[in-house]
């Protein structure tokens, strides 16, 4: 069981580091950094990897918890992580990433969404 909360915990940190880092690059006004391995790219990258595993140890916690009726949120979490995931991956597309890019990936009522199910879901599964 310890091992389905660290991959848990590790997807949650993923997502949320890489958010805070949108947030700070957001802000500095970068008309586009097209290096292959920037900070950027690297915590996109990191984030679309936790948003295409989450759902899975999630599922597991909750019926080792004897949580009843997560089914229907954990499908809801996992079809916001797809859509998450598209405008990750339409960022992660363009040749530079710039600061208004992001701010508008930032802005995206699917991340937010997103954000939102994972701090419910988390809390549940505490």
């Amino acid at each position: 069981m310890a091992d389905v909360f660290s991959e848990w915990a590790q997807y949650i940190e993923a997502i949320e580091s890489g958010y805070e880092l949108m947030l700070a690059y957001a802000a500095q006004g970068i008309e586009g950094d097209n290096a292959p391995d920037s900070q950027i790219r690297h915590a996109l990258k990191e984030m679309n990897d936790a948003l295409a595993n989450l759902g899975e140890p999630a599922a597991r916690i909750a019926e080792e918890r004897g949580l009843v009726d997560y089914r229907d949120f954990l499908d809801a979490m996992n079809t916001d992580a797809q859509k998450a995931q598209a405008g990750i991956n339409l960022v992660l597309g363009k040749p530079a990433i710039s600061s208004q890019l992001i701010d508008n990936l930032n802005a995206s009522i699917h991340l937010r969404a997103l954000l939102t199910d994972l701090f419910l879901i988390d809390e549940a599964l505490k």
